[in-house]
This record gives C-alpha cells, structure tokens and sequence, in this order.
C-alpha cells in the first residue's frame, strides 16, 4: 500500500482524519491496528470480538476526530484509550447478553405445583438477596455460578488478583447464608484454579 501520510504525526493524521481524509485514518490504522488488536484480544478474550471492538474504536475514532485536543495528551494513548474502552464494553456486553440468554433459558419441568411454587420462591429469595449484595461481590458469584466461570477465570477476565476474587466470593457467600437465614446450609463452591 502507498503510504503518503507516513511522514506525518499521529496528531496530523488525526487532525486530517477530522477532515474526512480516509488515508489519514488508514495510516492511524497501519500504525496501531496491530496492537489495538492485541490489547482488545486481552481484554475480551475472543478474536472475533477483539476484531470487533478495534473496528468499533476506529470508528468512533473516525466520528470524534475533531473532538481530540493534542494539549491534553498523545493521539495513540488516546487511541489505545478508546479501544479499550471499546473492549471493556464488549465484555460488559456479552455477560449481558449471557445473563440475559439465562434469564430465558426454559426452566426444566418440575413435578407438582407446590414443589414449582417452593422453588420459585427460594430462586426470588436468592436473587433478593444477592442484589443486597456490594457489586463486586455480587458480580464474582454471578459471573461464576450463571455464567460458569472459574474463580482462575474471573480472576483473569476481571484483572484482580486471585486472593480478591477467593475473598469476595467467600464474603459473598456468607453474607447470602446469613440474608437466607439457614444455618447449617451450605453453598458450596468447587474451584478449578
């Protein structure tokens, strides 16, 4: 490919992309595509989804080109910003779209409607309780029973060190036991780590 625009700045390139210069966003491209994949496919994991989040960031690069100040602050941290947030949002998307596609799994069919109704009312129970829940807390055990995460995993997918996750799931699940208010039964919790 004929690189014209080699010899320019990120903040020319940018500037000319503000402009609507196709080629300027194409050399922004060949200058960091390769590693804005790199750093999307750390954070979401999939390759199909870190091509997605690069594609989204370099076009939201494209839209608010003009909105970048060069005094605030380099055009490829600014770059590397936006793709990273464009990652961070596609992981946050597909644990909705998880959480989602679980909250309409069909239910397996139970005998009787007493034990159906009991067991619709300890579900409702449980949920209640975990939205009492701290968010952190609440998303660790989540992500690891409905979403079947490990805690190694969520340790990984959410960048906190492993004795965090450990910790928070631990307090989590004390604090549903006493919500729930049955000593004596216990949530157990088998790790792969």
């Amino acid at each position: 490919m004929n690189r014209q625009l080699a010899h320019l700045s990120d903040e020319a390139l940018v500037a000319l992309a503000a402009r609507s210069e196709q080629s300027a966003l194409a050399e922004l491209y060949d200058r960091y595509g390769r590693t804005a994949y790199g750093l999307a496919l750390r954070v979401v994991r999939d390759q199909a989804l870190a091509e997605d989040a690069v594609q989204e960031a370099f076009l939201t690069i494209w839209r608010t080109a003009s909105r970048f100040v060069p005094e605030r602050g380099k055009a490829s941290t600014w770059i590397l910003t936006l793709v990273h947030r464009r990652a961070v949002d596609t992981v946050r998307r597909e644990q909705r779209r998880r959480a989602d596609s679980l909250d309409r799994a069909e239910e397996p069919a139970v005998e009787g409607v007493e034990e159906d109704a009991w067991l619709r009312l300890q579900r409702e129970r449980v949920q209640a309780a975990l939205r009492r829940l701290p968010d952190a807390q609440r998303e660790a055990l989540e992500l690891a029973y409905y979403g079947g995460f490990s805690q190694s995993e969520l340790a990984e997918r959410l960048g906190q060190p492993l004795g965090t996750i450990k910790s928070r799931m631990f307090t989590g699940l004390s604090s549903l036991r006493e919500q729930l208010g049955e000593p004596g039964t216990e949530i157990s919790w088998t790790s792969t780590t």
